[in-house]
Parts: structure tokens; C-alpha cells; sequence
């Protein structure tokens, strides 16, 4: 059996991210990865915060502290909030640790050594205004592709595309907002891809075929406009530096390795953080290097596509050595805000430690899976993710916990109780659940998450179906062992959610779980089949009513919050 890697695209390090960010990376790959480890796949699941690059210096600058001191913070922050948010990483890195450090300078010497690697000297900006060049993200201006006035020297965050930062107009400095610029030669290591075109759309060919068709066509749209060369160095203070024993003079100039050059090789080098916790018993090398074994899964916004199924797995081939690639690129679109972009430089739209103060990380989990931008973009309004929480969650499971657990325990008291045997309902009952789990389980291989959403809300929905038309309420006034039957039933169904349903909403799944006192509840997961006898609780277990699980969003809690953060109006040109 496959292992299964894991890793989402890197934050960066520069302040707490929306909820855009969660959903289109961390989110889903924790989902997937809560999944294989309940059914018995060995799973490794990597990220790590993206600390170098301009995003890094210029976070730094604007609190007044030392770029190391900032992101020391920065990544603490963000933790907190993941942990927050139930994500189950098993390691949550540093792209500024030293073994990032030492394995991409391993690549960047092993791409010399091949010839894929070359110093050139270029042009590039110099501000006037700040005595310095200024890399990439220190350059903003007006894209000259789609017209967005603040896109940066690298990329536009509008239209995705990739730019060189003598491409914008109106160019100005990010540090000083100068637009005393001046264009002066400089030496850069820059990396052959026109070398290694063929290599990826060969690579690309034979992995990408099954990819979704948003990774496969960013990725293929790339090899089409045909592979450029690119600058693999950058002049900044922070990051990983150029080896003096191979580039002794741009070494001794300060140049630091592009943060697009690094941050990939990161998931290699946090799979090693996280085996040097544990070094006799981990070996990080047998996920990464002749990995025949493992299956490896990336999860990922659409604007960082290019990069994962380009730019790295290039950079990979390049080195002539046995490097696990990609095996499937989980790619998503955008999650909006009321029509406009989340954006963490505008400040626009929920982030995500605002999100778990004003609810539970559940509410927030289902909503996003259940609505997850896959086949396009999607958009979050109050409106909508009042509707999800209160019909799905609080109406639908919550709704269906306390109804059963409540009146079997003013009843029956604090035990499961026994009843009369199954009869043509709870067989009918078993094979529907049979089905829908199975449906359940097909979406979640197939990493179709608001499928996923949808067969598991059906079968909450199955076991209200099967209150009402038992309606153990009535059954108690003519026949209490009928009632008890249907009641033992329901809570059988209650524990299989609470399996079930923990990739999802794992802390509510959790409650569920500690809601019946099984001695020895090791299950983790339920199959199809298991599923027709609803048998999993005896009859005499101890029960207790957990809290409300899911309290419904008002009316006044929705316009607190359209007040506090906006909604409705239109988002800004």
C-alpha cells in the first residue's frame, strides 16, 4: 500500500491570511489527510511558513524589528491559528531553517554542476531614493496585461501572470514609494528552463493527465508560451545565501537565492525537521529521495500552480538525482468576498483569527469545504454562510443529536437502551446509509470536497428521515420497546457521524464521539458494509447529552457582522 505525502502551498509570513488562503490550500489538504490516516493509509502531511522574500523584510520594516525577530513571531502567530483551526499537520515548518538552507543550496549546486545553471549580468532597478536595487516585491505599479494598479515585480496578484518588474508601469518603490528609478547591471544566477522545457512537458505528459483541468491547463498554458530562463537570486539581506564555494563573488555581494527557489524545496527540508524530532525512528529521506513508495498530493491556490507543477519540477529534474514529484496537483479558484477579492495587502474580507473569535473552527471548516471554490470561483457572503451553519449543521446534525440523546435519556435514562430487534425499517435504514457512505468515501479519493460536503450532509439527512417516520414520540405511548429499538438505532447513527465526520468538523466530531462511555472506542473508521447493522453501541452503554453543538447564526449576529466587516456593497475598483 502507497504512503501518502501531503503538502499545502506555504503561507507567508507576512501577517495572519483570510479565509481564501485556508480554503484553498490548508483546509482541503487537512480534509484529505484526516481521511487516508482514519482509513488506515500511512500519511505524512508538510507545510511551513514562507519567511524570505520581500513580503519577509518589508513586514519587518513596518513593525520596526529585525526581519529574523519578525518572522519568529509571524510563525508563532500563525500556528496558533492553524491549531485554532484543528489542521492536523504533522509538521509545521520554517522556510528559514537551516536544513532548507542546506538542500537548496544542494539543488542550486547540482543545477551547476549539470548546466543548468548560469551568472548573467542583467539590468535591473535601482532605486535613487533608497540606495539599493530593488528585487521583485519591492517594485509595485500597474500591470501592463490587465491594467491592476498595485501589482508587484513578480507576479500580478489580479490576472496570475508572472512579470519582471521592469515590465510595470509606473514603476515606484515599495520602501519609499519613489518613483526615482534607474535601471543598472547587475549579475544574477539564473536557471535554464529553456534547457529543460522538454523534460517538464514529458514529465507533465505522463503525470498530468489526470490531474483537474485547472492545474493541468495553467501548467500546460506555461510550456506553450514556451520556458524562459529565470533569475534564481535576488538582492535582499534575508534569505538563503548564495554558497561562497560556488559563486564566491555574488556570495561575497550579499545575493540570497530567489524565495521561489526555496520555498518548494521547503517541503523537503520541513519533512527533515520533522525527522530530525525524532531521528530514530524517521527518516525523511524515504518520503523525498527514491520514493517509489509514496503517493504525493499538493493542494493549492491557482496563482501558485505554475510553480509547483513548473518551476519546481523542473528545477528537480535538473539535478539529475531521485527527487519525489508530484503525483497530483489539487488546484483550486478563489474564494471572494461578496464579489471582490479577499486580499491580505487591502485587508479585505474575514481572516482567519477574526473567524475562530466569532465562532468554532467547525462552523467555519464545513462552510468552506462545503462550498469550495474547485470548479470556479466562488463567493462568501454573511448571507450564505448563515444559511450553510443553520440548516446544515444546526438543523440537520445538531438538531438530530440533541432530539435523540435528549428524549432517550427523559425516557429510558442514562443507558442506550435494548428494544425489540431490527426490523424492515432499520434493514432499509442500513443499506441506505451502506450507499450513501459508500458515495461519501468515492468523493473523498476522488478529493471532490463539496461532493464530499453533500453526501455527507445526506446522510445526516437520512437518519432525521428516519426519526420522522418512526417517530419514536408516539411509538412510546403504544409499544416502548419499538421506541427503544428506534431510539438505539439513532444513537448508532449518532456514533457513525461521529466517525464519519471528523475530516470535516473534527472537534464536533469529537464530542460526539465522547458522548457515549465505550470502553474501548478505538474504531476510526466505518466501511459500507459496517455500516448496514448500526450496531456499534450496545445496548446498556452509558450516555450523556453533549452541549449544544451548533448554535444558529440571528439576525442580529448577521448584521453585527456585515457591520463589523462589510457585506453587500460593492467591492472597491
Amino acid at each position: 500500500m502507497a504512503r501518502h505525502l501531503i503538502t499545502s502551498a506555504l503561507p507567508y509570513i507576512n501577517g495572519i491570511k483570510h479565509l481564501g488562503n485556508m480554503v484553498g490550500s490548508m483546509l482541503p489538504a487537512d480534509v484529505y489527510a484526516r481521511y487516508l490516516r482514519q482509513t488506515g493509509r500511512e500519511t505524512l502531511f508538510i507545510c511551513a511558513t514562507d519567511e524570505h522574500g520581500t513580503p519577509a523584510e518589508l513586514g519587518a520594516k513596518e513593525l520596526g524589528l529585525p526581519v529574523a525577530d519578525f518572522c519568529a513571531q509571524q510563525h508563532d502567530a500563525q500556528k496558533a491559528v492553524y491549531d485554532g483551526f484543528a489542521l492536523s499537520f504533522d509538521y509545521f515548518g520554517r522556510s528559514s531553517s537551516p536544513e532548507n538552507h542546506e538542500i537548496t543550496q544542494h539543488f542550486a549546486r547540482q543545477l551547476q554542476k549539470n548546466g543548468f545553471i548560469e551568472e548573467r549580468s542583467i539590468r535591473q532597478v535601482y532605486s535613487l531614493a533608497d540606495g539599493r536595487f530593488l528585487p521583485d516585491r519591492y517594485i509595485v505599479g500597474t500591470c501592463p496585461h490587465c491594467g491592476y494598479d498595485k501589482a508587484r515585480g513578480d507576479q500580478c496578484e489580479n490576472c496570475t501572470r508572472v512579470l519582471d518588474p521592469t515590465d510595470l508601469i509606473d514603476a515606484r518603490s515599495a520602501i519609499s514609494g519613489s518613483s526615482e528609478l534607474e535601471v543598472r547591471e547587475t549579475k544574477h544566477l539564473f536557471l535554464l528552463q529553456s534547457k529543460l522545457q522538454g523534460e517538464v512537458e514529458a514529465w507533465i505528459d505522463e503525470h498530468g493527465k489526470d490531474w483537474p483541468v485547472l492545474a493541468s491547463s495553467i501548467a500546460r498554458k506555461w510550456l506553450t508560451e514556451g520556458l524562459n530562463d529565470r533569475a534564481i537570486t535576488r538582492d535582499l539581506d534575508w534569505g538563503v545565501p548564495v554558497p561562497a564555494d560556488t559563486w564566491p563573488e555574488l556570495a561575497a555581494e550579499g545575493k540570497v537565492f530567489y524565495v521561489w527557489f526555496d520555498a518548494p524545496v521547503e517541503y523537503i527540508g520541513a519533512t527533515k525537521e520533522w525527522a530530525g524530532q525524532d531521528p530514530e525512528n524517521r527518516d525523511w529521506k524515504s518520503w523525498w529521495y527514491e520514493a517509489t513508495d509514496v503517493r504525493y498530493t499538493q493542494f493549492m491556490g491557482k496563482d501558485n500552480v505554475p510553480f509547483h507543477t513548473v518551476m519546481f519540477p523542473a528545477t528537480q529534474l535538473g539535478t539529475r538525482e531521485p527527487w519525489k514529484k508530484v503525483d497530483y496537483v489539487k488546484a483550486f479558484n478563489w474564494l471572494n468576498y461578496y464579489g471582490g477579492k479577499f486580499s491580505t495587502s487591502q485587508k479585505r474580507g474575514v481572516f482567519t483569527h477574526d473567524a475562530l473569535a466569532l465562532l468554532p473552527a467547525d462552523y467555519w471548516r464545513y462552510f468552506m469545504m462545503a462550498n469550495a471554490p474547485e470548479s470556479d470561483d466562488t463567493s462568501f457572503t454573511w448571507e450564505l454562510f448563515s444559511a450553510t451553519v443553520n440548516k446544515d449543521l444546526a438543523d440537520v446534525l445538531g438538531n438530530f443529536v440533541n432530539r435523540v440523546l435528549s428524549f432517550s435519556k427523559k425516557r429510558f435514562g442514562e443507558t442506550v437502551p435494548a428494544g425489540s430487534e431490527a426490523g424492515e425499517a432499520e434493514t432499509n435504514l442500513g443499506r441506505e446509509i451502506a450507499q450513501l457512505l459508500q458515495e461519501y468515501e468515492e468523493h473523498m479519493e476522488a478529493m471532490q470536497f463539496r461532493k464530499a460536503a453533500q453526501a455527507l450532509r445526506a446522510l445526516w439527512s437520512a437518519g432525521n428521515s428516519y426519526l420522522e417516520t418512526k417517530a419514536p414520540w408516539l411509538e412510546i405511548k403504544t409499544d416502548p420497546e419499538a421506541a427503544a429499538l428506534t431510539l438505539r438505532t439513532a444513537m448508532n447513527l449518532i456514533h457513525l457521524y461521529a466517525v464519519i465526520s471528523e475530516p470535516f468538523i473534527p472537534q464536533s466530531a469529537s464530542a460526539l464521539r465522547f458522548a457515549f462511555d465505550l470502553a474501548d472506542d478505538t474504531r476510526t473508521w466505518v466501511t459500507a458494509d459496517e455500516a448496514r447493522s448500526l450496531s456499534f453501541i450496545p445496548a446498556g452503554t452509558p450516555f450523556s447529552v453533549p452541549p449544544v453543538l451548533f448554535a444558529k447564526i440571528t439576525e442580529d449576529d448577521l448584521e453585527a457582522y456585515r457591520e463589523r466587516f462589510g457585506g453587500g456593497e460593492e467591492p472597491a475598483a
